[in-house]
C-alpha cells in the first residue's frame, strides 16, 4: 500500500513542526512524520520544574513564531526576556557588555524551554489540516529521476512524496539515505546543561565567562511566584573534565558551579537533572539532492556558545516556505532543482558565516597562548568601547537587521 502526499517533513522536532505549519495555507497534501510521539506533552508547568534544554530565541524567530500564531501561547506559557548580555575572560581582564537599550528596543530576545516551544506548534499543528503520523519508522527511502521519494516503512509499505524535507536532526537518517555528504569534526567538547536554582537575581541579563576548558553561560529563565531565581546552564567542556563534572555529587557540583561563576549569583542552591552530550559542526557540502531537502540540525550543527542552532533552523524553515510559495504563486514545481538551489543559496552562506565565527570563537578562547590571552582581551575590552561596533555584533547575532525572508516580517 502507497499514501501519496505533496509535501512530508521528515522529523517532529521545533524546526520541522515549524516547517509543517508554515505550509499551512499552501493547499497542499502535507505530512509531518515522526518516529516518536506528535501529541502535545501532558502535565501542567511547575514553578521550580523546567525543561533543562531551552533556546535563546533571537527577534528573527520569533517573529516567524508570530507568523505561525504560536508566539502568544508560548509568551503565556512561560518566556524569559533578557535585555542584557554580560561576557568577560576568566583568564584575564578582558570583558563586553550589550544592552537593548543601546539599540532602542525592549529585549535581545527571550530564553523559552524546547517542549514549550514544540508543544505550541503541536496545538496549531492538531487545528490544522496538516497530516501527522507518529509513531512511523522509515526503513529507507528511494528516489527516481523525476518520480518524488518513496518512503519504505517497517511493513512494507511505502509513503510517496514529491518533495520530502529532512528535519530529523544531526544524525539525519534521510541524509544518509539521499547520499548528500557532509563537512564534520569534532569540537573536542561535551556540553554539560541544566537548571539551576541562584541565590541572587539574574537581572533580565545572559552571563557568559570564558574558561580554558571551555565556556559556562547562565541563561536566564523566570522567577517563580515566590521570588524564587532560575537559570538554564550550558557548560562547554574537554571530555574528560565533563564526564567529571557530570559524576560530582550534588553538592560539589553546586560548589563547583558556583565558584566557576565567581559567585556572580551568590550560592548556587540546587541543580535539576544533568544532561551531558558530545559537540560537533557539521554542515552539509549541498542541501538537497533529488527531491530530498534538508533544513535545521539534518544541514548544519554549531557550537552552543552563541545559541544560534534552533534560531538557524527557523531562519531555514522561512526562506524554504519563501521559496515554496513563491514557485506555486508562479505555477512552478517546487520540488524543481532551480527552487531548491534558490532555498540553498539563501540559506548557505550564512550559515556557513555563523560556524566559522563561532569556530572561530572557540578556538581564540580556548587557546592558552600568551598571545591569544592578549588578542581576546584587548579585542573584547576595545570592542566595548566601540558602540557602532557592539551595535552590530548584537544586530547581527540577535536577528536584530539583517534581510528576512518575508514569512518572518509579517504577521497574520
Amino acid at each position: 500500500m502507497t499514501r501519496d502526499y505533496d509535501i512530508i517533513i521528515l522529523g517532529g522536532g521545533i524546526v520541522g513542526a515549524a516547517m509543517a505549519l508554515a505550509l499551512e495555507n499552501t493547499a497542499l497534501n502535507i505530512a509531518l512524520v515522526d518516529a516518536g510521539s506528535l501529541e502535545v506533552s501532558s502535565g501542567t508547568l511547575s514553578d521550580d520544574k523546567f525543561d533543562p534544554r531551552v533556546c535563546a530565541l533571537t527577534e528573527a524567530s520569533i517573529n516567524l513564531l508570530k507568523h505561525l500564531g504560536v508566539w502568544e501561547h508560548i509568551h503565556s506559557q512561560r518566556a524569559c526576556p533578557y535585555s542584557g548580555m554580560y561576557v568577560w575572560d576568566a583568564a584575564g581582564t578582558g570583558s563586553i557588555s550589550f544592552s537593548a537599550s543601546e539599540l532602542n528596543v525592549h529585549h535581545l530576545g527571550h530564553i523559552v524551554e524546547n517542549s514549550i516551544i514544540r508543544n505550541a506548534l503541536l496545538s496549531r499543528l492538531l487545528k490544522s489540516d496538516i497530516q501527522l503520523l507518529s509513531g512511523i519508522e522509515i526503513q529507507g527511502l528511494r528516489q527516481g529521476k523525476n518520480d518524488g521519494v518513496s518512503l519504505r516503512l517497517w511493513d512494507d509499505s511505502q509513503l510517496h512524496t514529491r518533495l520530502l524535507i529532512a528535519a530529523d536532526g544531526a544524525g539525519s537518517r534521510a541524509r544518509y539515505w539521499a547520499g548528500i555528504p557532509m563537512r564534520e569534526w569534532d569540537y573536542l567538547h561535551h556540553a554539560v546543561v541544566t537548571t539551576v536554582e541562584i541565590e541572587e537575581p539574574h537581572e533580565g541579563t545572559a552571563w557568559q565567562i570564558f574558561l580554558d576548558t571551555g565556556p559556562l553561560a547562565f541563561l536566564p529563565l523566570p522567577s517563580s511566584s515566590d521570588g524564587r531565581h532560575f537559570c538554564s546552564i550550558v557548560w562547554s567542556l574537554v571530555p574528560d573534565e565533563a564526564r567529571r563534572i557530570m559524576k560530582l555529587p550534588d553538592k560539589q557540583f553546586l560548589a563547583t558551579l558556583g565558584s566557576t561563576i565567581e559567585g556572580r549569583f551568590g550560592s548556587i542552591i540546587s541543580a535539576g537533572e544533568r544532561l551531558c552530550h558530545p559537540l560537533r559542526q557539521r554542515h552539509a557540502r549541498q542541501y538537497y539532492r533529488g527531491q530530498v531537502v534538508l533544513i535545521g540540525d539534518a544541514a548544519h550543527t554549531i557550537h552552543p556558545l552563541a545559541g544560534q542552532g534552533a534560531n538557524l533552523g527557523l531562519l531555514d524553515v522561512a526562506s524554504l516556505t519563501e521559496e515554496i510559495k513563491r514557485a506555486q504563486s508562479r505555477e512552478e514545481d517546487f520540488s524543481a532543482p532551480h527552487i531548491l538551489d534558490r532555498y540553498q543559496r539563501s540559506r548557505e552562506s550564512h550559515n556557513l558565516a555563523m560556524a566559522g565565527i563561532m569556530e572561530g570563537l572557540q578556538r581564540l578562547f580556548h587557546s592558552d597562548h600568551m598571545l591569544f590571552r592578549w588578542l581576546r582581551n584587548t579585542g573584547l575590552n576595545m570592542a566595548d568601547r566601540i558602540p557602532l561596533l557592539k551595535q552590530e555584533i548584537v544586530s547581527r547575532a540577535m536577528g536584530l537587521r539583517g534581510d528576512l525572508p518575508e514569512i518572518s516580517r509579517n504577521s497574520k
